[in-house]
């Protein structure tokens, strides 16, 4: 049986693994919608950039509850893992868009004079603000 991970493990783990995470939302007619989406942690909180109007915003707009999951590893003395589950926010104003999307490129490495100068139109951002962790690291004892 895996260990759990602290929540300072959690959150290395989290920006250990940059590039996809799966973000799942409740669909209309109540089945999870589970998607691959980029993402960066700023906080407890974990992040997503999408193009506005896409089905996981009229998802959260009807339900706000959502979970993201990411795991990594090849085998059972290296699989580690983390579902977080929480309310999800959408951030569409300019300004909003503006801050996170610098911030989101920061957290990637960009120089901070190639950060973006102004909001991307037609984007928008999801904050998954954690309220329940679910985590599993198969090299600690259960």
């Amino acid at each position: 049986m895996p260990g759990a991970m602290t929540n300072d493990e959690v959150n290395a783990f989290l920006d250990s693994r940059p590039g996809w995470i799966v973000l799942n939302t409740m669909s209309k007619d109540g089945f999870p919608h589970s998607i691959p989406i980029g993402y960066f942690r700023i906080g407890d909180d974990v992040y997503m950039g999408c193009r506005s109007g896409t089905q996981k915003l009229k998802n959260i707009a009807r339900n706000p509850k959502a979970s993201v999951m990411l795991e990594a590893g090849s085998n059972m003395g290296d699989i580690k893992g983390v579902c977080i589950q929480g309310v999800a926010t959408v951030f569409t104003e300019p300004a909003d868009l503006l801050r996170l999307s610098r911030e989101g490129a920061r957290l990637r490495g960009v120089a901070e004079d190639q950060l973006p100068t102004e909001a991307r139109p037609g984007s928008a951002y999801i904050r998954v603000a954690r309220e329940k962790v679910i985590s599993w690291d198969y090299a600690k004892p259960g």
